[in-house]
């Protein structure tokens, strides 16, 4: 299947395509065989950076966000506004965007998560070798999206850099306290998962007391798949965190009732080379600073 690239618009100072390329797995659902990217560029410069950037989780994010692509373009880094799978376009019509990803089942998740990495991944190999830029290539994620980022950044140390906003680590925080996984803990309540999880006690006393030592314990990127005691260790991003080492921002808003302070907190400790904005919003109000948010990326990727 050839890349396929469609303009689907041009401004006075940025150009919008939308490219297509073939996933590099077999999807659970047909429209995801494809791995769609927004690219905008500067229309009247050249660009001096290359950003993917990551979307949250559900459709009703993607709009919105692209925002900051644009914003970026006009800039001089040209972005990659990469669509994840089973969202948009990639998914049936009547669903809400990343349906796949709310389940109980860690062995489930280890493998739409890293459908989304690999996605992350062809879009860095695309960007090298055959758009044959030579740019430093970074990456930058918002709430799932900076989940998914982390995974990324550990497995291919070529991103030059890397912006987490508004993301956590350790699933036991996010599955049992946050409210977008009330789903998740109706499916845990009603049939559990492979390894008999059914409320956050079977969870933390049989696999996730001890979580930091854990991680600690990962001596390399193997080490997370053979010492973890359960899969979701495999999918978490924070036992990816230490293998990262690119120069981070991490972006944390104070009050934030989607991601829980806990799970900020352990996924902030293990990325070595960070630097922390922390904001005075919510997790969506953050968009409300988006252009003091815009200008300190733009300020540490030019750094």
């Amino acid at each position: 299947m050839p890349v396929i690239f469609t303009r689907e618009g041009k401004r006075c100072s940025t150009i919008h395509d939308i490219i297509r390329i073939p996933a590099p797995y077999s999807p659970i659902m047909v429209e995801s065989k494809e791995i769609v990217v927004h690219r905008f560029e500067p229309s009247k410069s050249s660009p001096e950076h290359e950003l993917i950037f990551l979307h949250g989780i559900k459709n009703h994010n993607i709009p919105y966000l692209m925002w900051f692509a644009e914003r970026f373009a006009r800039a001089r880094v040209r972005t990659w506004f990469l669509i994840l799978p089973y969202h948009g376009e990639r998914a049936p019509k009547d669903w809400e965007g990343g349906e796949p990803f709310f389940s109980s089942s860690p062995s489930w998740c280890v493998q739409r998560f890293n459908e989304a990495v690999k996605d992350v991944l062809e879009v860095h190999a695309f960007i090298r070798n055959e758009a044959r830029s030579t740019l430093p290539i970074s990456v930058m994620g918002v709430s799932f999206g900076g989940m998914i980022a982390i995974m990324a950044l550990a497995q291919n140390p070529s991103f030059y850099k890397g912006i987490v906003c508004c993301a956590g680590g350790d699933w036991h925080w996010i599955n049992w306290h946050s409210p977008y996984l009330e789903r998740v803990r109706k499916e845990y309540a009603e049939k559990a998962n492979e390894f008999g999880c059914r409320t956050e006690k079977d969870c933390v006393e049989k696999y996730r007391k001890n979580v930091e030592e854990v991680i600690k314990s990962f001596d390399s990127l193997d080490d997370i798949f053979k010492k973890s005691p359960i899969t979701c260790y495999h999918y978490d991003p924070a036992s990816f965190a230490p293998f990262v080492r690119q120069k981070i921002l991490f972006v944390q808003p104070l009050f934030d009732r989607i991601i829980p302070r806990q799970s900020y907190r352990i996924l902030r400790s293990f990325l070595k080379h960070k630097k922390v904005l922390f904001l005075p919003t919510g997790h969506k109000s953050f968009y409300l600073l988006r252009r003091f948010v815009a200008r300190a990326v733009l300020n540490f990727l030019k750094r």
